[in-house]
């Protein structure tokens, strides 16, 4: 499937396997801002430092695909803290297979908002700003 490089970086927790992966012009779009985040270099460290380090007991537990179209739906079950939170990757590729952009859905609020916070604060550990901010 066109998702398993990207699964396996994720998985494996590797930042070479991700950049790999990824489109150089990517465009994420976070559960939690507005904007994209865009290009391979930010979006590596946003989800390498952030999702990748923040996440417990995550796990990929569906993946749907449908082999004529360029796109992925990657259904996740994860916690940050004590609090479980179910996701989604939507993935887009390109003619060459690489992820063009990444789109992360997440349920229960509650979840969402510790999320946020957790990334907030990892944000202004790194010097990161929200798109637009």
């Amino acid at each position: 499937m066109r998702s398993d490089a990207f699964v396996d970086a994720v998985h494996s927790l590797s930042k070479e396997k991700l950049e790999a992966a990824l489109d150089p012009e990517i465009r994420f779009f976070s559960p939690v801002t507005f904007r994209s985040y865009d290009g391979r270099d930010l979006v590596v460290t946003i989800l390498t430092e952030g999702p990748m380090k923040l996440f417990e007991d995550f796990e990929y537990v569906h993946a749907i695909e449908d082999p004529g179209e360029p796109v992925a739906a990657l259904i996740f079950r994860t916690r940050v803290g004590d609090r479980w939170m179910d996701g989604l990757d939507l993935l887009t590729f390109g003619a060459d297979g690489l992820v063009t952009e990444l789109k992360v859905m997440l349920r229960p609020k509650s979840a969402v908002d510790a999320m946020a916070a957790a990334m907030g604060r990892r944000f202004e550990e790194l010097g990161l700003t929200a798109p637009g901010g």
